[in-house]
């Protein structure tokens, strides 16, 4: 009996002094993955040296990339900030959540939109339950470090209403990347950094808040949302960083130094985060995604061989980079061509954290997870939907027309894409395996495939109640040519 009780104070004793030493590691003692989201803003398809770049420097992501999954056919599921982050959070498509782009839908000269547009919301209803509150109440500590822009006006109070414990920042945008980070010199717009020093640069202490999250949190897991506002405008950079990019050769496409300055900046802090995952032995129980909420600015940056560019529906404006690692799971430096959308990552999410019973159910997207195994998932059809205006920008030499994008619906079906244009009822089919840049509008000449995809877009978008502008705008004054 005596020794059945010394046998049993030894166990525990043992257990005990485990239990210790990985708290004094770092180690969480729930064996949830940690996730770490680090979402940048604007940063297209080919701004990485992985995808190509010769300019933009970013070893950081590059390394990344070598450990993990790298996705080549990854999208957002709108053109540009707003209504991608609300489907990313809710994991439903822009129809139901009804946020389908920043600010007003009416943007642009009156007189050039042929129809009245849908009505934008621009804070996500709280009755959406976000993967926030889910990975909350399924145990993980949450924090929101950076941008938001799916609240109204008391920025970290919405995010913490949707899931978040620890908010630093909450706000839409930044008037400028250096503190106290207001264009006129006044108080911080961001939560929780009301103090900091002359020339601190943002992207800088929003890293700096990131490890500090980390390190508070890491006995128990975490889901830490790392939303940069980088490399969204203004484009501003530390000077010696300019200064490097000026004095090395771009080409056509990549060349603007201060945008280069910003991407290198991001990538270092992305490479100070992760790290701080390794120092506190945190890197082999943390689930890492690097993903953009659209494709890059067309004034400072250009994705060819995409066609568009931010606020465009073509590649360009919602192919992104994608980056997974997912330690003892993805293998190093894989690639997958599977097509994914920014509405898979709630219900993959999910799967990771081994929430059998969610508190949302209805979900649009599906689980890439097998992907990240070496698996298939099934094949189904992703969509678009956009019945708003978006001006377009100045400086963007390449594209022509008054707008980015007019009243539009988009089906991707295999390697098939067809746009859907409401102000004309026109439509442009193209094989995007052939034609990545979305040039030979096939259309015309194959009716049945047309005539396919543009069913299913239709059918879609009565499943999910999508809004259609009809009506003519009474400013709208026609172009004439001629005499």
């Amino acid at each position: 009996m005596k020794n059945k009780i010394l046998l049993i104070g030894l166990v525990l004793m043992t257990l005990v002094v485990k239990q210790s030493r990985a708290l004094e590691k770092g180690q969480p003692d729930d064996k949830k993955p940690n996730i770490l989201f680090i979402l940048v803003d604007d940063w297209g398809w080919t701004d990485l040296g992985v995808a190509g770049s010769k300019y933009y420097e970013t070893p950081n992501i590059d390394k990344l990339a070598s450990e993990g999954l790298r996705f080549t056919q990854a999208y957002s599921v709108g053109p540009n900030c707003a209504p991608s982050r609300a489907s990313l959070m809710t994991g439903k498509y822009t129809p139901r959540h009804g946020i389908f782009t920043v600010s007003n839908s009416d943007r642009g000269e009156s007189s050039q939109r042929k129809l009245i547009p849908i009505e934008n919301n621009t804070v996500l209803n709280p009755s959406f339950v976000t993967i926030a509150e889910e990975l909350k109440n399924a145990g993980y500590n949450t924090g929101l470090i950076g941008k938001w822009q799916l609240g109204g006006k008391n920025k970290g109070a919405d995010a913490q209403a949707q899931g978040f414990d620890h908010v630093i920042g909450g706000s839409p945008g930044t008037p400028s990347y250096f503190y106290p980070y207001s264009k006129d010199g006044d108080k911080s717009p961001h939560e929780g950094i009301e103090t900091g020093e002359e020339g601190e640069y943002l992207t800088d202490r929003l890293t700096d808040e990131a490890i500090r999250f980390i390190d508070s949190n890491k006995q128990k897991p975490f889901f830490l949302y790392l939303s940069y506002f980088a490399v969204h405008t203004p484009i501003q950079a530390k000077e010696p960083v300019v200064q490097k990019y000026k004095g090395k050769k771009g080409d056509q496409y990549h060349n603007n130094p201060t945008y280069a300055a910003m991407i290198e900046s991001a990538d270092e802090g992305i490479g100070r985060v992760l790290k701080s995952l390794e120092t506190l032995h945190l890197a082999e129980n943390t689930f890492v995604v690097f993903f953009s909420d659209n494709g890059g600015m067309g004034a400072v940056t250009a994705q060819p061989p995409l066609r568009g560019s931010k606020g465009m529906l073509y590649e360009g404006g919602v192919r992104v980079p994608l980056i997974i690692k997912w330690p003892g799971k993805t293998k190093a430096g894989s690639k997958t061509e599977t097509p994914v959308i920014g509405i898979d990552f709630y219900p993959s999410l999910l799967e990771i954290a081994n929430i059998q019973k969610p508190l949302n159910g209805e979900l649009d997207g599906q689980s890439f997870v097998p992907l990240l195994l070496g698996k298939t998932t099934p094949a189904r059809d992703i969509f678009w939907h956009f019945p708003a205006y978006l001006e377009g920008y100045k400086g963007d030499k390449r594209h022509k027309d008054t707008f980015r994008t007019r009243p539009t619906s988009v089906v991707r079906s295999g390697d098939f894409k067809l746009h859907q244009f409401y102000e004309d009822g026109r439509v442009e089919l193209y094989n995007i395996k052939a034609d990545i840049g979305e040039w030979v509008d096939l259309s015309r000449k194959n009716p049945a495939k047309t005539k396919e995809l543009l069913s299913k877009l239709e059918a879609w978008k009565t499943a999910v109640n999508a809004p259609v502008p009809t009506q003519p705008n009474p400013d709208f004054v026609p172009v004439t040519t001629g005499k």
